[in-house]
């Protein structure tokens, strides 16, 4: 009778000393994601080792194991990117093997990148798999994505098209009815050029103003970034000004060459300039240039705009060669 008191006694101590480890704090000093590979649980352990997340040792091992055994009716071990906690214990690794969310992994497109750049942004992404063709111009939304760790390329740029392709419809669905714009596609190229022209939201309706009213009167928009589009063919930056040979160049992106719009767009615009070009502002104005504090002026007269020109011209100081209206604006 008395061994089988002892037996008990020791039972129960071993059981408390389980679980006194099956609760106390672990190694792990920060919060860190970890990839649980799929397999058994031994890859599992391993992988969990490995991290900092379970200490390295067979006591450790042995009560976790029985306490996955122990409590395998909560679910499922789960193979995936995870976020432990700092400090976890055997009891918070198993919620998170069980039930926590995989580590979602941000990519943030911004406004007015070209095609070729937001293809660079996701091959240069690590935790993505496989190749991606390059998008049409202007076919991807910017905004922030997020993904799990080896997704596909394609499958995220795919992502990015459907996106853009569900914002343009909800757009030209809302759009100002008076707009001389025969499609979804004449939004968004003219959405592009607003884009490239100005930083500023509230001035983003007013170029829209200006170049609508170009295309009504026939008149050529005479667009700065069309022109680099066509020098640099959709790589990015020029890196220098525009010049008067520049202007000349033959191009059908080349808008002061070419009346009307260019045949595609020139990047991809965001929802900010997809909204101005369905929602202009009202006026008359037909011409705007930098003011040289990072706003544009904007008139309805040539003379006016002249002297517009004049006065940028005073304040940056005039380069040989440079184009009659450095900084933007027809």
């Amino acid at each position: 009778m008395a061994g089988v008191l002892g037996c008990g006694v020791l039972a129960g101590a071993g059981a408390g000393a389980g679980y006194w480890r099956y609760t106390t704090p672990g190694p792990l000093p920060a919060t860190t994601p970890l990839v649980i590979p799929p397999g058994g649980y031994a890859s599992t352990i391993a992988a969990l080792q490995r991290g900092g997340v379970l200490r390295d040792n067979p006591v450790d091992v042995d009560v976790f194991r029985a306490a996955i055994l122990l409590t395998r009716h909560d679910g499922q071990l789960h193979a995936a990117e995870l976020q432990f906690p700092a400090f976890a214990s055997m009891r918070d690794i198993l919620n998170v093997l069980r039930h926590g969310q995989p580590v979602r992994h941000p990519m943030t497109i911004p406004e007015g990148l070209t095609a070729k750049q937001i293809l660079a942004l996701v091959n240069e992404a690590p935790l993505l798999t496989g190749h991606a063709g390059l998008p049409g111009e202007g076919e991807t939304l910017p905004q922030t994505y997020y993904y799990l760790r080896g997704m596909a390329r394609a499958a995220l740029v795919g992502r990015m098209k459907l996106a853009m392709q569900r914002e343009v419809e909800r757009v030209w669905e809302g759009r100002d009815p008076s707009l001389p714009l025969r499609d979804p596609e004449q939004l968004v190229i003219l959405a592009s050029i607003v884009e490239k022209e100005t930083g500023l939201p509230e001035e983003r309706p007013h170029v829209a103003r200006v170049f609508l009213n170009r295309l009504r009167l026939g008149m050529k928009l005479q667009a700065d970034p069309t022109t680099i589009y066509a020098l640099t063919d959709g790589a990015g930056r020029l890196g220098r000004p525009l010049t008067h040979a520049d202007m000349a160049t033959q191009s059908p992106y080349n808008t002061y060459v070419t009346i009307g719009l260019p045949p595609a767009p020139i990047c991809s615009p965001g929802l900010a300039s997809l909204e101005a070009v369905a929602h202009p502002a009202q006026g008359d104005d037909l011409y705007f240039v930098a003011s040289g504090d990072g706003a544009h002026r904007f008139t309805a007269s040539l003379d006016e705009h002249n002297h517009n020109v004049e006065a940028l011209r005073k304040v940056r100081g005039s380069a040989a060669g440079a184009a009659p209206a450095p900084g933007g604006g027809p």
